[in-house]
């Protein structure tokens, strides 16, 4: 394994590389992240696609791009195992270093080999990883035990002795099947299990990927509220407590993030964004381009709100990275063609404050 993590001044120097990126690159988490980071979603799980996230990542690393972002049910875990190899060679031709790269990647749905049913039984059940009540829709399981052995495999995949954030992926699915006072103990166990993940250097911080918890209202059966997930983790982990980062979903066609006041923090009723700010926690936003969906065929009065861009996959990421709020705009890469298109974006500044708002406004 790689040994080592993500930090400030590795990272700095790595920022200093890119003198015309150097905008690109913001504080999260202590450290100088990019701006745009690599996803690594979508996908045939086959060699083909493997090649494919090897020469996007290759580009992305030695680019600029220094926020990589999975998770172990990714493509039947290659995605996370295409990225050990990547880093893996990377280091070992010292083109990049282990402290310059963020690493996050995800837990909570059963990742298999190949066969779903065959392996459910063999792996997860028999293994006593998964207890059949611990199981919510046939994929999804939040049980310490559970989360302990992924963290296991996801380390072994990475090839790397700590990973730099861990999410809980997409825990509001657990609400499809219990009570929310029991969804709260299950968290609280989880969240038990990852303080003592970070304590013993198996992982650095943690938060919570989701897709609607976030976003939708306080009486939908799967809301979340974040200041309930940051007053849990300081139940646990006290005032030091490491749930730091949240990822959920963004975009010109998704800004219920930017707009929806469905957070309560402190009384006062915010979008999801200005709550993560009031409580002191990251943002990674997930599906900048909405999958490809926001790569052509925006509006020409849209277009023409962001002079300078090429095309509309970079008019929808300089959306996203000039947000208030947004540290990292996630985009799938799947070529190194479209990772040198993207970094273009990331060479120009982000819209000012006043460029965007009045974006917004009309």
């Amino acid at each position: 394994m790689i040994k080592g993590h993500a930090t400030a001044q590795a990272a700095a120097d790595y920022a200093q590389r890119f003198p015309a990126l150097l905008e690109h690159f913001r504080p999260m988490l202590g450290i100088p992240a990019s701006s745009i980071g690599l996803g690594t979603y979508l996908g045939n799980h086959d060699d083909r696609d493997d090649e494919a996230y090897a020469q996007a990542l290759e580009a992305a690393l030695l680019g600029g791009i220094n926020v990589i972002d999975t998770a172990i049910n990714y493509r039947f875990q290659r995605s996370e195992r295409v990225i050990g190899k990547v880093l893996a060679r990377l280091v070992d031709n010292s083109s990049i270093a282990r402290a310059q790269v963020l690493i996050a990647t995800k837990g909570g749905f059963v990742p298999f080999e190949r066969d779903p049913f065959g392996e459910m039984e063999a792996r997860f059940i028999r293994a006593r990883l998964i207890a059949p009540d611990d199981l919510v829709e046939s994929c999804h399981c939040i049980a310490p035990a559970f989360l302990d052995a992924m963290i296991e495999a996801s380390r072994q995949n990475l090839g790397l002795e700590t990973i730099d954030v861990y999410y809980l992926h997409n825990p509001e699915m657990q609400l499809a099947a219990i009570e929310r006072p029991e969804f709260i103990c299950r968290m609280r166990s989880a969240f038990e299990l990852l303080e003592g993940k970070v304590a013993d250097g198996r992982i650095g911080v943690y938060g919570t990927a989701t897709w609607n918890a976030y976003r939708v209202a306080p009486q939908s059966p799967d809301y979340l509220s974040l200041e309930e997930m940051v007053r849990l983790a300081r139940e646990v982990g006290g005032s030091s407590h490491h749930f730091k980062v949240i990822q959920l979903p963004y975009n010109l066609a998704m800004a219920e993030a930017l707009q929806f006041a469905n957070q309560p923090v402190g009384g006062r009723a915010l979008a999801v964004l200005q709550a993560a700010r009031e409580l002191e926690v990251k943002v990674c936003v997930s599906a900048t381009v909405l999958q490809g969906r926001l790569t052509q065929g925006l509006p020409v009065g849209l277009r023409a709100a962001f002079p300078g861009m090429k095309s509309d996959a970079q008019r929808a990421i300089q959306f996203v990275r000039s947000t208030p709020g947004v540290n990292v705009a996630l985009v799938g890469m799947k070529s190194a063609a479209h990772v040198r298109e993207n970094l273009e974006t990331a060479a120009r500044s982000p819209m000012s404050p006043q460029e965007f708002a009045a974006l917004v406004s009309a």
